[in-house]
C-alpha cells in the first residue's frame, strides 16, 4: 500500500481513498452521509483522515454533493453487435432504479474517448463504464479523480482504475488456436480487421500457441485497419488464400470475419471443415445458425454490462465489490466448421 506523509498539505480525497483501500466515492459518502456506509468502512476512512491530516474544503464538498443519477457508458461502437449485447445488459440492470444511462461512442479512438470522459466528468455522474483497459494516461488521471465508481469492461488487467469486469483475450486467442491444432489443422492463419488492443491480444495468443507447437509462420497473419464486416472478411480471406494457398485453417478475430471466410470458401467450393477449418470470436447468434455452423469463442457480453451496473450501485452504497477485478471467463463453442 502506498505510504503517505501526514504533514503534506495538499492531501486529496483520492489520497484518503487509497489509504483506506476504498473508492473515492466511498470516502465522500463516509464524510457526507456516514449513515449509509458500514461501520467498518467508516472507521477505516476516519483513521485515514486522521493519519493524513485531511481537511475537506466545505465549499468544494457542497458542490461535489450535486451528483446526478447519470451512469455514463463509453463504448467504441453503437453498431457492433458485441456492444449491443453489452448495452442490453446495462439497460436491463438499470430498469426500476433511479439511474439513467447516457452513451458515448469513442469510435475506437483514444482521443475521442478522452474527450467523452471529460464531458461526463463535468456532469458529475453517479458512475462511469468504459470499454477496455488501454486508456491514455490523461484519461486514466481524469477517471481516477472523478469521485464516482468507474468500471472498465470487456477486458482484464493488473492495474484497474477502480473496478474491472471482463476476461483474458490472450487466453481466448490461445484457446481458439489450440482447438484448431487439436482438430488436426497445421497451416493455421489469422485474419483480423480493426486491430484494437483486444484483437491484438487475441493475435498474441495465436502466435504463442503456434510458436510453442513449432508451426508459427508470419506469412499466415493477415490484418487490416479497416472496420470488420462479413464483406471485408470475404475479401481478406481471398487475399489470404492468394498469399498462402497451402493454409488449411483460419482463426478470425471476430465472427463477421469468420462468416465472410465461410462464404468465400463456399464460392470457391472449398469444403468446410474437410479441406479447411474456420473459427471465429464472440459467438454471435448467427454462428450457430449458419451452414455449416461456425465454431467460436463465446464472450459473456450481456453479463459484463449487467454486472458493471451492479458493481457501480454496490460501490455507491459503500459496498465496493471484492475482488474489484472480475474475470467472467469465456467458452469455446466447437461446431461444424472445425469438426474435421
Amino acid at each position: 500500500m502506498k505510504k503517505y506523509d501526514s504533514n503534506y498539505k495538499s492531501v486529496t480525497l483520492k489520497d484518503v481513498a487509497e489509504a483506506a483501500d476504498v473508492s473515492v466515492i466511498t470516502v465522500s459518502r463516509a464524510l457526507r452521509t456516514p449513515d449509509i456506509v458500514s461501520e467498518k468502512v467508516r472507521a477505516r476512512v476516519a483513521e485515514a483522515v486522521a493519519r493524513l491530516g485531511y481537511s475537506p474544503n466545505q465549499a468544494a464538498r457542497a458542490l461535489a454533493s450535486a451528483t446526478t443519477s447519470i451512469i455514463g457508458v463509453i463504448i467504441p461502437s453503437v453498431t457492433n453487435q458485441v456492444f449491443a449485447d453489452v448495452l442490453r445488459g446495462v439497460y436491463e440492470a438499470v430498469e426500476g432504479t433511479a439511474f439513467q444511462v447516457q452513451l458515448g461512442n469513442s469510435r475506437y479512438t483514444a482521443r475521442k474517448e478522452e474527450e467523452l470522459v471529460r464531458v461526463f466528468a463535468a456532469q458529475r455522474p453517479a458512475g462511469l463504464i468504459v470499454a477496455g483497459i488501454d486508456q491514455l494516461p490523461a484519461t486514466r488521471r481524469i477517471l481516477s479523480s472523478l469521485g464516482c465508481p468507474v468500471v472498465q469492461i470487456m477486458d482484464i488487467g493488473p492495474d484497474p482504475i477502480d473496478m474491472m469486469i471482463g476476461f483474458d483475450h490472450n487466453e481466448g486467442g490461445r484457446a481458439a488456436t489450440r482447438h484448431l491444432l487439436e482438430k488436426g489443422y497445421r497451416r493455421i492463419g489469422f485474419i483480423g480487421a480493426r486491430m484494437d488492443p483486444r484483437a491484438q491480444r487475441r493475435l498474441n495468443g495465436y502466435v504463442e500457441v503456434l510458436q510453442d507447437a513449432g508451426l508459427y509462420d508470419e506469412a499466415l497473419i493477415h490484418t487490416s485497419p479497416q472496420p470488420s464486416s462479413v464483406t471485408h472478411g470475404a475479401e481478406m480471406f481471398a487475399d489470404f488464400l492468394a498469399m498462402v494457398p497451402d493454409a488449411d485453417a483460419v482463426f478470425c478475430n471476430n465472427d463477421d470475419m469468420a462468416m465472410g471466410a465461410l462464404f468465400e470458401c463456399q464460392r470457391r467450393r472449398i469444403r468446410v471443415p474437410g479441406q479447411f477449418g474456420i473459427i471465429g470470436y464472440n459467438n454471435l447468434e448467427y454462428t450457430a445458425a449458419s451452414c455449416p455452423s461456425i465454431s467460436s469463442i463465446w464472450t459473456l457480453r450481456y453479463e459484463m454490462g449487467r454486472r458493471a451496473i451492479e458493481m457501480i450501485a454496490a460501490a455507491g452504497r459503500g459496498e465496493r465489490p471484492d475482488p474489484a477485478v472480475i474475470d467472467v471467463g469465456y467458452e469455446l463453442k466447437a461446431r461444424q466448421s472445425t469438426a474435421r
